[in-house]
């Protein structure tokens, strides 16, 4: 009986997916709940109800409500999705947020600056792991696609997203785009965006809690018909609503700090592949020419 309830569980993708579509109807204590789920997918099977609570700052009762109204008796029914997911799949291996909680627990007290690089090392090669694992080709080779077709390339990104979306404007301008980094200098966030236009593509780049600047930029590109390649952590991130393609990647995080490796793997990834489509495009009409990289 036992095997027949887990193969019945959905999928976390199913299951998130569920949470995205009703995302806006629910009460804001179990927006919240949603979130933190998203935002820590892989701890979820082993974290306790008034931990999860505390983080969010709900009673523990909002939590078991939460998966009550997923369909799920209690939250532990829901636990079983996530355990299914990550401990059916034959992996020993615990996640790297697990291991950077049990190193802080088995060692409390000062560490050495090279103890600290290491573990920020290693929370930074675990999400690249995650990212390969979780990479949806699908939304990747149509955000190639559609920047491949693009007349405009404009790139938005504040704060810790600001040295990503410099470094993606940087590369881009090795192809024959015209890219436009939309930095905001001097507050001009509205007059750089205003330009965007249908047969365009904006660029947003942006994590929790998610620059109003770029859901601002977002917005205008809508109102203009322009396409969106929208680059976040989280279906339920308020960019996804007007996102044309959209890429999630999540950070590794140690001592309260996030890496960005991911994302700037991801980004480059992008542009290599956009530079090998407009290079193969080149060869096919004419037998010499091209871009340097």
């Amino acid at each position: 009986m036992a095997e027949e309830s887990t193969e019945a569980l959905p999928s976390v993708d199913e299951l998130m997916q569920r949470i995205a579509d009703n995302y806006e109807a629910l009460p804001r204590q179990l927006k919240n709940v949603a979130t933190y789920i998203e935002q820590n997918r892989s701890s979820v099977m082993v974290d306790r109800t008034s931990d999860i609570a505390a983080s969010c700052g709900v009673h523990p009762s909002a939590v078991v409500r939460f998966a009550q109204r997923f369909g799920f008796s209690g939250f532990s029914d829901l636990q079983a999705v996530f355990k299914q997911a990550y401990t059916g799949q034959g992996s020993s291996s615990p996640s790297y947020q697990q291991r950077i909680r049990k190193l802080i627990d088995e060692k409390p007290g000062a560490l050495s600056g090279g103890s600290v690089a290491r573990e920020f090392i290693s929370a930074s090669r675990g999400a690249l792991e995650e990212l390969e694992a979780g990479l949806d080709d699908r939304q990747f080779d149509a955000a190639v696609k559609m920047l491949q077709h693009a007349e405009n390339i404009y790139v938005i990104g504040v704060r810790r997203s600001f040295p990503v979306a410099s470094y993606i404007v940087y590369a881009l301008q090795h192809t024959p785009k015209r890219v436009h980094l939309v930095s905001g200098f001097g507050g001009m966030y509205r007059e750089q965006i205003r330009s965007v236009k249908k047969g365009d593509v904006v660029i947003a780049i942006s994590f929790a809690p998610y620059g109003k600047e770029t859901q601002y930029c977002l917005r205008v590109a809508h109102h203009h018909q322009a396409k969106t390649l929208v680059i976040t952590d989280s279906q339920l991130s308020p960019l996804a609503r007007y996102a044309t393609t959209q890429l999630y990647v999540k950070e590794g995080s140690a001592f309260a700090f996030r890496s960005l490796t991911s994302t700037i793997c991801l980004c480059q990834a992008l542009f290599i592949a956009l530079a090998y489509k407009l290079e193969l495009n080149v060869e096919e009409s004419q037998d010499t020419g091209g871009y340097d990289d």
